[in-house]
């Protein structure tokens, strides 16, 4: 039976790894050293980096999406710079994957309101 691919989820991701190295002590109290949750945090983000290369399209919960972006090819040739109005070349470049990334709305309303500047 094949196996079906699952989507990244951050709050899974960080979920697991907390589970993964919290310690129960005596008293039932749980335990996490801060060393130990700094690397869950990282690893969750490296992951979900992966996933975003891979072409899944990744949300981080408050600050963001992750995604990938097919960037064409360009060919070379001859062009004007717009400022300076003389001629110029311009150099091919081959087509590539870059990361993009983009704020939910509520980010941007608080950023846009200028009662927090």
């Amino acid at each position: 039976m094949a196996k079906k691919k699952v989507k990244f989820s951050f709050i899974n991701e960080v979920y697991e790894g907390i589970l993964d190295r919290a310690e129960v002590t005596r008293k039932g109290e749980v335990r996490l050293k801060r060393k130990e949750f700094k690397e869950c945090i990282e690893e969750a983000f490296n992951n979900g980096a992966r996933a975003a290369a891979s072409g899944e399209r990744v949300r981080f919960p408050v600050i963001g999406t992750l995604v990938r972006k097919d960037v064409k090819a360009r060919k070379s040739g001859t062009g004007i710079n717009p400022f300076t109005k003389e001629p110029m070349t311009i150099r091919a470049r081959p087509a590539s994957k870059k990361p993009r990334w983009s704020f939910p709305r509520s980010l941007k309303d608080t950023f846009g309101n200028k009662k927090n500047w």
